[in-house]
């Protein structure tokens, strides 16, 4: 190549440490070079960890517009700082052979605070605080934000802090690893950690074949597994991603993916190996599996951010459940009832009840706090619920008849139950539907409150456009704390009826499920 080729490099001392080996190897092949330091938005904003800037290709973004404005040919970034999705007519064009993958710790006088209930370790990255949090969960993260040597100075002059955390292969191109220094071989690195990425423009062919001179094959074929794992969690610098990949002596992929809640409580973690040749859909089992176990909902609780909560559930839900919501419901739950089990008296069962009413789960696992399966003798049972019939027929008997609602139940006993007696056993705060309808039809009640319902319900913030209810005992409970706005999404009939005593708009799900009540939501956001 005749023309001589720009290299287009942040001016920090790492970039140009960087650069400049992209400049040595280009030149030991013989082409001409020449370096052309650019300032980029992630340089100048120092005040603030890059997970609170909310930018993704904060280093990257100023060396993309000078490439597309013809400033610059080719540009250097450390890969880890490079968006998974490159701007259109920009391509990477080759990666170095990787460097020093870990993290190091830096710390002032020696490590006896790793076993110290507190201690301050200082990082501007969310990953590493939310590893490091997760093994260290009482210990407190300040940021950290520079280039390489502000942040050690920073470290040497805040007394209060213990230690702070760098990129190992940093520490090493610049010669300034510390011997109060280790590597952190536990923390799983952010994905393409230590390694050098050139890019080019689509369309310049000629350049694109001089670089594919310098590309390091391994190093391309592990990171990329690694960024596309990123890029199918879809998080970006902001996100707490780390995944490392590498080729053993066998020829085998070996890659380890991590992915964590901000403060580090929840960790979920995949490994995978497999043939070299056989590893394309590595990064895409690796993250499948990553979100089945509840990854989505973390990612999700992420890029909400500070959005408002639109809809509360009064049950808390399940990472399955959450996962079935629209993009735009920002959801909070809560179990805003509890249940206690009540003592029962063995003379309630001494002798058999010819009918009995089951109208709830907890009323089958309160009886069986209380008694065995074989004491419970009940001739005929009558259940309320599909989930409750099947509950008890796998742990107390067989189910004489079930309704999916309290009122049309009453009504089938009142026609068709033999004898004028019925057990019912309920809750504390038990519709009257059930003794009402066969009270009145000459048939007595025997209550027996088999469980304590207590109230408590949680204080929501702000409007919500609704609120999903699964019981009248749920509406009762949430109106305690809060007002009646927006939209009751209720699971059934009975609790549609308590909610329309407050709510001005009450929808109710086609089936008494709680996913049913989810779809009920998204039908409204649609």
């Amino acid at each position: 190549m005749s023309k001589i080729i720009r290299i287009g490099t942040r001016d920090s001392q790492l970039a140009m440490w960087q650069a400049k080996t992209v400049q040595s190897q280009l030149e030991h092949l013989g082409h001409k070079t020449v370096l052309v330091p650019i300032k980029s938005t992630g340089d100048l904003v120092l005040d603030k960890p890059l997970y609170e800037l909310g930018v993704t290709g904060i280093f990257t973004k100023t060396l993309d517009i000078a490439m597309l404005k013809g400033i610059i040919d080719i540009a250097v970034h450390s890969l880890k700082d490079v968006p998974t999705v490159l701007p259109k007519g920009i391509i990477q064009a080759a990666v170095l052979k990787r460097g020093n993958i870990n993290d190091t710790l830096v710390f002032k006088d020696n490590e006896e605070f790793l076993s110290a209930k507190d201690a301050v370790i200082a990082t501007g990255s969310l990953r590493r605080r939310a590893q490091w949090l997760n093994r260290y969960p009482t210990h407190t993260i300040v940021g950290l934000r520079g280039n390489v040597n502000s942040r050690l100075e920073k470290l040497e002059n805040n007394d209060d802090w213990d230690a702070a955390i760098f990129a190992g292969a940093g520490l090493g191109r610049l010669n300034l690893t510390p011997e109060n220094s280790i590597n952190l071989s536990w923390m799983i690195p952010a994905p393409a950690q230590g390694a050098i990425m050139i890019t080019a423009l689509e369309s310049a062919e000629e350049t694109r074949e001089i670089l594919k001179e310098i590309n390091h094959e391994e190093t391309e074929i592990c990171t990329s597994i690694e960024r596309e794992f990123l890029n199918r969690l879809e998080g970006g610098c902001t996100a707490p991603i780390g995944a490392i990949c590498y080729i053993n002596k066998e020829e085998e992929i070996n890659f380890k993916g991590i992915l964590l809640s901000t403060d580090g409580t929840k960790k979920i973690e995949v490994v995978k190996v497999v043939p070299l040749g056989s590893h394309h859909n590595v990064a895409e089992f690796c993250a499948d599996y990553i979100i089945g176990k509840g990854g989505k909902i973390l990612i999700d609780e992420l890029t909400q951010g500070d959005k408002i909560t639109n809809i509360y559930s009064t049950k808390q839900l399940t990472n399955d459940q959450k996962a079935m919501f629209h993009d735009d419901v920002v959801a909070e739950s809560n179990d805003d009832i509890k249940i206690n089990s009540n003592r029962l008296s063995k003379s309630i069962i001494r002798n058999e009840i010819e009918n009995v009413i089951i109208t709830s789960q907890n009323t089958v696992e309160s009886l069986l706090t209380n008694f065995s399966a074989v004491e419970l003798q009940f001739k005929n049972i009558y259940c309320v619920g599909r989930k409750t019939k099947r509950m008890v027929e796998k742990r107390i008997g067989k189910v004489k008849h079930y309704e999916q609602y309290a009122k049309d139940l009453a009504n089938h006993m009142v026609e068709f139950m033999d004898g004028a007696e019925v057990t019912y056993f309920c809750s504390n705060l038990r519709l009257d539907t059930i003794p009402d309808i066969l009270s009145e039809n000459n048939i007595k009640v025997n209550e027996v409150e088999a469980y304590e319902t207590k109230l408590d319900a949680k204080k929501v913030e702000g409007d919500l456009d609704g609120v999903m209810f699964y019981s009248p005992s749920t509406v009762q409970s949430f109106l305690q704390q809060n007002e009646a706005k927006g939209i009751a999404f209720c699971i059934g009939e009975t609790t549609a009826t308590e909610a329309k005593k407050y709510f001005k708009e009450v929808r109710v799900a086609k089936v008494p499920l709680v996913e049913s009540v989810v779809e009920l939501v998204n039908e409204f956001y649609k």
